[in-house]
C-alpha cells in the first residue's frame, strides 16, 4: 500500500486570529471565579451563640472563628463592625450525640470470638441569617445541619476535637457556597 499525502496549505495568520477571537468570546462569557459577590466590599459576622440543649462549651467560639476565617481568607471582603454590605449571624440550635448502629465492625478477641463495636452520630444544626444590603433579593434565613459518625469508644474530648470539626466544616462549606457561589 502506498499513501500519498497532499500538501495542505492552511493560512496561519487567519487561523490564529480566528482562534484568538473564539477564546476571547468564550472568556468573556464565563467567569472562572464563580463568585456571586460583585459589589460587596465589607462583611460583619456576628458570634453564633450555642442555644442547643446539650452544650459544648467551645463550640460557639470555634464555629464563629472558623466561619469568619473562611470568608475573610477566601474572599476579598473586609471585616467591619459598622454598616457592612453583608451581615451573617445566627445560632447553633442542635448539638446531639445519638447511637446509630449496634454492630458496625467486628473485632477479633484473644479467645477467638468477636466483639461488635457500636457507632454514634454527632449532629450539629445551625440557623443562619444572611443579609445582603446591596442585593436584598439574595438575603435568606436557612437552617444547616450535618453529622459525623464515629465509634462509640471515643472519649468526649476526642469527639469534640475531631468529630465536631468535621461536622462544622461541612456546615461552613454549605453556608459559604450558598452565599459566595450562589449556585
Amino acid at each position: 500500500m502506498n499513501f500519498k499525502i497532499k500538501n495542505i496549505n492552511i493560512r496561519q495568520p487567519k487561523l490564529s486570529w480566528l482562534l484568538l477571537l473564539c477564546l476571547g468570546v468564550l472568556n468573556s462569557c464565563y467567569s472562572f471565579t464563580g463568585s456571586s459577590l460583585t459589589d460587596e466590599k465589607t462583611v460583619q459576622i456576628n458570634e453564633f451563640p450555642n442555644n442547643a440543649a446539650l452544650v459544648n462549651p467551645t463550640l460557639s467560639q470555634q464555629f464563629s472563628t472558623d466561619i469568619q476565617n473562611r470568608f475573610l481568607q477566601r474572599t476579598t471582603l473586609k471585616g467591619t463592625k459598622e454598616n457592612p454590605d453583608i451581615l451573617i449571624e445566627g445560632e447553633i440550635t442542635d448539638y446531639s450525640i445519638t447511637p446509630t448502629t449496634i454492630s458496625s465492625t467486628t473485632v477479633p478477641t484473644n479467645s477467638g470470638g468477636t466483639i461488635q463495636e457500636s457507632q454514634n452520630k454527632l449532629t450539629v444544626t445551625v440557623k443562619v441569617h444572611y443579609e445582603n444590603k446591596l442585593h436584598p433579593d439574595s438575603s435568606f434565613d436557612r437552617t444547616y445541619s450535618d453529622e459525623a459518625v464515629f465509634n462509640s469508644n471515643l472519649s468526649q474530648s476526642e469527639i469534640e476535637s475531631s468529630q465536631v470539626k468535621i461536622a462544622t466544616d461541612r456546615i461552613i462549606n454549605k453556608i459559604f457556597n450558598d452565599i459566595v457561589a450562589n449556585w
